[in-house]
């Protein structure tokens, strides 16, 4: 397989147009090589990685660069926090692909601190990092060796797979009312619009959801990956319970890979149906809610369902 140069002094590369570089900055251990491996496989050349201290200490290290990936693993919490915003803020200045591998339990401070362009992984398998890396090039520049290219495909199809179910998404709720006079109520109170007949509480859309997941005991679990409606069900209902929803949670309800459900979460955000909510009490902390386009295309489907005599499904 084709091995990547790495590259050490980032001035050799005025002369070279074409040369997309690479820096990982992680804490050595198998998530710095991985990362490494990743952005080599996907056709980058790759600076020496630095750990978060170096990070912080030379922003002159970014010089060049043309994808910034973050491990978080490894990295000491106190580091982290200051690590992510100050890169954060470079790579949005320079509009920098940033991909950011963050371990559960720091998935809600990197959404909530990192530009909105940032793609965010957790447990990623080879082929999520390598896709990611492949998608993060200008398309001129997405040149890769064969050894690669099965996983490529596959990350090609699953994003094109995306964009088309995101397109049919906004489709459906384009020109659903948005100025609705709904309100929040208590669980035993349903959620009504202002255009008739949708009413839905929070124990019947929790049902669903628990029927939903129901399947995966006698069939494998794969077979009913439904992550955007699984999430928008979650979110509804949160809606309702007048509960705030973060990142790490709405992974969880769309049952599916850490990183898959945040490419979901990336895609209904661009197609307008989520929106990142900052909380006012903790910088450190973001929400994911519902948009009002989104919540008007639940509304009006409930509605559809109960006027046809049939359950959500």
């Amino acid at each position: 397989m084709y091995e990547a140069p790495v590259v050490r002094d980032v001035a050799t590369l005025r002369y070279d147009i074409d040369v997309q570089v690479a820096l990982v900055v992680a804490e050595p251990g198998d998530a710095r090589i991985e990362a490494c491996q990743a952005a080599n496989r996907a056709g980058f050349r790759l600076r020496e990685a630095v750990g978060a201290t170096e990070a912080l200490s030379d922003a002159s290290i970014l010089d060049g660069v043309r994808l910034l990936l973050i491990e978080g693993d490894g990295i000491a919490e106190t580091m982290l926090e200051p690590l992510l915003i100050r890169l954060g803020a470079i790579a949005e200045d320079r509009r920098l692909p940033l991909i950011a591998t963050m371990l559960p339990e720091q998935l809600d401070l990197a959404a909530s601190l990192l530009p909105g362009h940032a793609a965010l992984q957790c447990k990623p398998s080879e082929a999520d990092r390598v896709g990611a890396a492949i998608f993060s090039r200008p398309m001129s520049a997405r040149l890769f060796d064969i050894a690669a290219e099965d996983d490529v495909m596959r990350m090609r199809r699953f994003q094109e797979e995306v964009a088309r179910i995101a397109d049919s998404l906004a489709r459906l709720t384009r020109g659903a009312g948005t100025d609705r006079t709904a309100g929040l109520r208590n669980d035993a109170t349903p959620f009504r619009t202002d255009t008739a007949t949708a009413e839905i509480t929070a124990p019947e859309l929790r049902r669903v959801i628990r029927a939903r997941r129901l399947r995966s005991e006698f069939f494998q679990g794969d077979l009913f990956a439904d992550p955007a409606w699984d999430m928008l069900l979650d979110l509804l209902a949160a809606e309702l319970e007048d509960r705030k929803v973060p990142v790490s949670s709405l992974c969880i309800a769309a049952a599916v890979p850490p990183t898959t459900a945040l490419r979901w979460i990336g895609t209904l955000n661009e197609a307008g149906l989520f929106q990142r909510e900052a909380d006012p009490k903790d910088r450190r902390r973001a929400y994911i809610g519902l948009s009002a386009k989104a919540r008007g295309g639940l509304l009006d489907y409930i509605a559809a369902v109960r006027r046809a005599g049939l359950s959500i499904v």
